[in-house]
């Protein structure tokens, strides 16, 4: 989506809400956006702490307008996404980290919005749902998923047997696939 159809001039449009503070849950809009944002801004920028630096600079910036009622957002998602997309661009060319080898082909492929965005949630979709499983479940499965451990060593890291930890791992992906069938479910059932 483009910028001039998500901001405009509430004078030119009378169809489009204020995004101000009061029609704005500030917690709402962090919870829901700042993991998918902070995964965004990962993609272009590869490394957390300046991605989570660009969200934190770019949801503080859309608050602080909105609170001066100096903007109007027909739609926070696409904007959010755009204003984190241009500022780690930004920052790319200020810091010179922008690879200017890339060809005009690969560059299209970098700059499939809408397809980072989607994947961006699915991916915060994910972790919100390993990080809800029982401590020692999601310890199991992200030592064997993520880290890439053997059963055995899982087992001997943890002091468990090696058939619990295969239990545990069991339970996280069956946990794990309920959760994805739930959302898969929600939206095209």
């Amino acid at each position: 989506m483009r910028l001039e159809n998500t901001v405009t001039n509430p004078a030119n449009d009378s169809r489009c809400m204020a995004a101000s503070i009061g029609n704005i849950d500030v917690e709402e809009i962090f919870g829901r956006y700042y993991r998918p944002l902070c995964l965004y801004a990962l993609h272009y920028l590869r490394v957390i702490e300046d991605a989570e630096d660009v969200v934190q600079d770019c949801v503080t910036d859309f608050l602080e307008r909105a609170e001066d009622n100096a903007l109007v957002v027909t739609d926070v998602k696409p904007y959010l996404f755009m204003m984190v997309r241009n500022r780690c661009l930004d920052l790319l060319r200020r810091e010179s980290r922008f690879d200017h080898s890339l060809q005009a082909d690969e560059m299209e492929e970098l700059s499939d919005e809408s397809d980072l965005e989607e994947g961006s949630f699915i991916e915060a979709r994910m972790w919100t749902a390993i990080d809800s499983l029982p401590e020692r479940c999601r310890e199991a499965f992200l030592m064997s998923k993520r880290d890439g451990m053997k059963y055995e060593e899982i087992a001997e890291e943890l002091g468990i047997s090696i058939n619990t930890v295969r239990n545990q791992i069991s339970k996280a992906l069956k946990t794990l696939k309920e959760g994805c069938h739930r959302v898969y479910m929600f939206f095209f059932g």
